[in-house]
């Protein structure tokens, strides 16, 4: 019950950070400001995940369901200030605060599978769990194809508004149900010590840190995609409403893929491989539509990075929980919040580029690539060490 609301949560979480990106034209012409700023209203989710991680991690792992539900509010109270006023400021200032909610959201994944699932389910109910989040941009992908042009920017901020206050109501109703061992309240591991202790277990363990470094270039890559696509296929010919068939397609892939895949290699041990292989397809897709970009190019190219790379987030997320017990949220705002750093990041070169789109898949090619080493890296840490002779 609990983690079926709190996937309703996650998807209204993720509606609003994609509103735009599939209508990015459109709303540009209704709003009456240039493509780029568009990119904003999806832009400032990341860009305060990264300032958010750390304490919404803390809060979450010190007290889980008030944090939670303050995430629930604030999401719901977001969505509705985009409609004070039909222009982009107000747009702006609802996207801002939705995105204050987003990290209590999204870092409380680890903490509530510990508190309601039992060991041997937590990385099923994980992968469930983001994969509820990608299933919400599948959602405000689909509602952007859906209702197409100027005229239905209105309609569509209302639909996202009221996805995400039923959302809220139902969460906060399924919360009413006390985690086991009191999880949350005071984290056993923590061993009470709050916050200070909870930073330190999660940023202190070489696990975690190194996981961050792998979340920061693919993670980057996947956010800047979703936020320009639409308008960097443009100029091959390919239509807003097919740009955004593109991306909701995409998530659905990767919802397919957060549900099979990081069962997968967590039964044969194979994560790391598991996550070497999404960089290397997302390299590939990236390098296809610098050189022939077209709808099917990107069709097939994007279908294969959302099955492989969006798995990649909760075998992260699961790893981390394993590393840092007693502090799992704490550690996954670290790796939401190195993976969010390189989408404002790698988003904001991206749109500089909007205008020239091979040169900006050239560059999310290039940075996408750094993330082999860095996975080589985590690696090492598990490899045995050779006796000294």
């Amino acid at each position: 019950m609990v983690f079926l609301a709190y996937g309703l949560l996650a998807v209204a979480t993720q509606a609003l950070f994609v509103t735009y990106a599939p209508v990015t034209q459109d709303a540009a012409r209704h709003f009456g400001v240039p493509v780029g700023e568009i990119g904003w209203l999806s832009q400032v989710f990341p860009l305060v995940y990264v300032l958010l991680a750390i304490p919404a991690g803390l809060a979450l792992d010190r007290f889980l369901r008030p944090a939670l539900v303050l995430g629930a509010v604030l999401t719901a109270a977001g969505a509705f200030l985009r409609l004070v006023a039909d222009d982009f400021t107000w747009a702006f200032i609802g996207q801002a605060v939705a995105a204050v909610g987003q990290p209590f959201v999204l870092n409380a994944i680890p903490g509530l599978a510990v508190g309601y699932l039992a060991e041997r389910h937590r990385a099923a109910g994980v992968a469930a769990a983001s994969s509820a989040t990608f299933a919400g941009m599948v959602v405000g992908y689909l509602l952007g194809a859906c209702l197409p042009g100027e005229g239905n920017i209105r309609t569509l901020t209302f639909v996202t508004a009221l996805v995400a206050l039923d959302a809220g109501v139902c969460l906060v109703a399924a919360l009413r149900l006390r985690p086991y061992a009191g999880h949350g309240s005071v984290p056993a591991a923590a061993g009470g010590a709050g916050a200070d202790r909870a930073l330190r277990v999660a940023f202190g363990n070489r696990h975690v840190r190194r996981l961050c470094a792998v979340a920061v270039i693919p993670m980057g890559t996947f956010i800047a995609l979703a936020t320009f696509v639409q308008p960097l296929l443009a100029p091959a010919g390919v239509s807003e409403p097919t740009a955004g068939l593109v991306l909701a397609l995409t998530m659905i892939a990767g919802v397919v893929g957060c549900a099979v895949v990081p069962v997968w290699a967590d039964r044969r041990g194979r994560e790391v491989e598991v996550m070497g292989a999404a960089i290397a397809v997302t390299a590939m897709a990236c390098l296809h539509l610098a050189l022939v970009p077209s709808a099917l190019t990107a069709f097939v190219t994007l279908l294969g990075t959302g099955f492989m790379l969006l798995p990649a987030l909760p075998i992260g997320l699961s790893l981390s929980e394993r590393h840092a017990p007693g502090a799992e949220s704490t550690a996954a705002g670290l790796i939401w919040m190195a993976g969010n750093l390189g989408g404002v990041v790698l988003a904001t070169a991206v749109g500089l580029l909007v205008t020239r789109p091979a040169l900006a898949f050239a560059a999310l090619l290039g940075a996408t690539l750094l993330g082999l080493p860095a996975l080589h890296w985590f690696r090492r840490l598990d490899r045995p060490v050779d006796p000294v002779v």
